[in-house]
């Protein structure tokens, strides 16, 4: 058993969700031992039979709080997004299922992330299981299990990658943050939209529109 180097100094239970963000325990897979797991662990939970969508962080499996309606938001947001990628070939989108090196020690599934051909000259979509890509946009929407400490720390980790836009979608609150690094941000309300900015020109999104799709369909 190699432990991750980054829990050589953890003592308690307590210190390891500590490090990942206060997260719930009922979050951290126990096999393997936490700081034990590998890639493709994490490749056996999330493409195996008994399906589960985790993230890998410094050696740990972190099951990702993701409810059926939030699900559904991340659905009709991808389907939105595609929508204006047929008019603007400017790259693709991907769901949670789409598992991507974002940092070193650490794979993340944002809920929704569009990348640009950019990242891609040959345009051809990577067929490995793990991406070494790092996405322009990366969405996240918010679940009951989601600390703010853990979104801070995914908020840094984005930026330190490479993400230029991470938009965190908040059903409960009916409202939206439009984040350009780490700490700035634009607050959207219920009345407000979703804009792609210098990432997806053009791309506009009333937060209305999407959370009433999501509910009732079109």
């Amino acid at each position: 058993m190699i432990l991750n180097p980054m829990f050589a100094d953890v003592e308690t239970v307590a210190d390891v969700l500590k490090r990942l963000g206060g997260i719930p325990a009922s979050r951290v897979r126990w096999q393997p031992f936490p700081g034990t797991a590998t890639e493709q662990d994490l490749i056996g939970l999330v493409d195996g039979p008994n399906r589960r969508l985790c993230e890998l962080v410094d050696g740990t499996l972190v099951e990702k709080p993701v409810g059926f309606f939030e699900g559904r938001i991340g659905g009709v947001l991808l389907h939105f997004l595609e929508t204006y990628l047929e008019k603007r070939d400017m790259g693709f989108c991907v769901s949670a299922e789409s598992m991507m090196r974002i940092v070193p020690g650490r794979v993340r599934l944002p809920d929704v992330s569009f990348i640009s051909w950019n990242k891609l000259p040959v345009r051809r979509v990577p067929t490995k299981p793990i991406a070494d890509l790092v996405s322009d946009l990366a969405v996240e929407v918010l679940s009951k299990g989601n600390t703010r400490r853990e979104m801070k720390l995914k908020r840094e980790e984005y930026f330190r990658g490479g993400v230029r836009l991470v938009w965190e979608i908040n059903f409960k609150k009916q409202s939206a943050r439009a984040y350009t690094s780490p700490t700035q941000y634009r607050e959207i309300g219920l009345d407000g939209v979703l804009d792609g900015g210098e990432v997806l020109p053009g791309f506009a999104l009333p937060l209305k529109r999407l959370f009433a799709r999501a509910e009732r369909g079109a």
